[in-house]
């Protein structure tokens, strides 16, 4: 994780992505030094605030048992991963449009470090209040669309104007792949495969 100056990402996110566009790691290292280890803490904290204090939507807490919590987390973090390496094929597709750099490496550490304040943030998992899980989380995400429009013509060497364009149609990307998760997780729901809740 330190190749990837995750910590000087959050306190100095200009000299992360200036470390990373001028010696970038190799796409196995990123993935393994850092990705995956930041796709596990959503699911870990959702895990266990899930199976000890239940979900609280304003009504009773809603509980899972530890089974079917493993399995929803299970899930949770396979779609984590897809979203990360998803998200920096996509750049990589692009990055010859909008005259960046294509090498999968860059796209994959600017992913990773993109995600970074949304993996701290999921430690609100561990109390699954719907409200204070939002109140938490919409400015990671914010936090995280910053360093996307800042970081990505730093990392992937392109200048500011196609820079904001490639950005927001990640962003784009991105929230067409939510929306359809949103409809198959409804779905499935309906024909009775979701996970059995009680109160």
């Amino acid at each position: 994780m330190a190749t990837l100056h995750l910590g000087t990402a959050l306190l100095r996110p200009r000299s992360a992505f200036t470390a990373i566009a001028a010696d970038p790691p190799s796409g196995s290292r990123v993935f393994f030094g850092a990705g995956l280890w930041l796709a596990l803490c959503p699911p870990v904290f959702a895990y266990v605030g899930t199976t000890l204090f239940g979900w609280r939507l304003g009504v009773e807490p809603l509980l899972l048992s530890p089974g079917t919590a493993a399995v929803v987390s299970g899930a949770y973090f396979v779609l984590l991963l897809f979203g990360l390496l998803s998200a920096a094929f996509v750049a990589h597709w692009m990055a010859g449009t909008y005259g960046a750099d294509t090498s999968f490496a860059h796209s994959l550490g600017l992913m990773t470090l993109v995600a970074l304040p949304l993996a701290i943030g999921s430690v609100v998992h561990l109390y699954p209040n719907a409200f204070f899980n939002v109140m938490v989380l919409v400015p990671t995400l914010m936090w995280s669309m910053y360093l996307l429009y800042s970081g990505l013509p730093v990392v992937l060497k392109t200048d500011a104007g196609r820079g904001m364009l490639m950005a927001s149609a990640l962003i784009a990307y991105l929230l067409v792949s939510w929306v359809t998760l949103l409809g198959i997780t409804a779905v499935l729901w309906s024909l009775g495969l979701g996970p059995r809740i009680s109160t």
